[in-house]
């Protein structure tokens, strides 16, 4: 009778620790970190510092940032999908296409994005199509029209095969039926500083990043590849207004390992939704040029999926002239 009493009780205990293994009922009660795959000051870590003092105050706990850049940002997610805890407390920034093009490109890179647990997507920073500012080209029509009559003359720059500017590139030029060298750049920066600098005709970039450069006249904008114009550059044209079925860009948003807590998946993803009628926030974005396109949970996974699919196409088109 006491070793069944025993067995009974001993099997009680360990349920009740499996149980509550993957439960989280006070979550959060400490900090939370977020990995990110880039260095300090890229897109990602705008995102970062923008969003998270009003998540820190929206969940009462601070959130640290741990970087670890190396391989499009492959290392730090490999980092988040398999070798961190699913208990809510590690997150990290995820930004498509990069995330899913990494393995989709590689198939060195072991994780998936079923290894992730999507929380919410916070902005999509539009792509643009940006040419130095004494480019003979001041309209997009002035440009589509030149490259119809010399295809192939124009080189155009991107952040890298395989980040979102190389497949806004071929979106484009599937879309148009134009075609010109693509030329990679490593990131963003030297992709604008190229064309700004006149090596290459034109950029394909995106809005956020080159805003500032448009501004100050050193670049002038095309058109940009969102779904309605941008409010603080309401002159630029968007792609479907020139006839182009293209919405491309980089969508940044947050993600935990699978298998998290529900509470803790649940709490991070109302946490993020208090941010869409915060006017402060919106006001944040609006000076970075960041369209907020907030989605949330299952929309957001699903959103990734799509983007996943859509680059596993393009790539599979293209794939024999890029393979590294």
């Amino acid at each position: 009778m006491f070793v069944t009493i025993l067995m009974v009780t001993l099997v009680s205990v360990l349920a009740a620790c499996s149980d509550g293994a993957n439960s989280a009922p006070n979550y959060p009660d400490e900090d939370i970190t977020v990995i990110q795959g880039f260095d300090p000051g890229g897109g990602s870590d705008q995102l970062a510092q923008v969003t998270q003092p009003y998540l820190q105050e929206n969940l009462g706990v601070s959130f640290n940032n741990e970087y670890i850049p190396g391989s499009a940002g492959a290392i730090g997610w490999t980092r988040v999908a398999q070798q961190s805890p699913n208990d809510g407390y590690t997150i990290s920034i995820t930004n498509g296409p990069m995330l899913m093009t990494n393995y989709l490109m590689n198939d060195e890179i072991s994780y998936s994005l079923e290894d992730f647990e999507p929380i919410a997507n916070v902005v999509t920073d539009p792509g643009v199509i940006v040419v130095p500012a004494d480019s003979e080209f001041e309209t997009y029509e002035e440009f589509a029209n030149y490259l119809s009559e010399n295809p192939g003359d124009l080189t155009a720059s991107n952040s890298g095969v395989g980040g979102d500017d190389f497949f806004t590139q071929l979106k484009w030029m599937e879309e148009s039926g134009l075609d010109m060298e693509l030329i990679p750049y490593d990131g963003d920066g030297p992709s604008w500083q190229a064309a700004a600098g006149g090596d290459v005709d034109v950029s394909f970039n995106n809005l956020g990043v080159v805003y500032q450069q448009i501004q100050e006249g050193n670049l002038r904008a095309l058109a940009v590849f969102s779904e309605e114009r941008i409010e603080m550059v309401p002159d630029v044209p968007t792609a479907s207004e020139l006839g182009l079925d293209v919405v491309s860009g980089s969508s940044r948003g947050y993600s935990a390992p699978a298998d998290i807590p529900e509470e803790a998946k649940e709490r991070l993803i109302e946490a993020f939704a208090q941010l869409e009628d915060n006017e402060e926030f919106q006001e944040d974005l609006d000076n970075l040029a960041l369209p907020m396109d907030l989605k949330l949970g299952d929309e957001y996974a699903e959103y990734l999926e799509e983007e996943e699919k859509t680059s596993a196409d393009l790539w599979e088109e293209v794939k024999d002239q890029y393979e590294q």
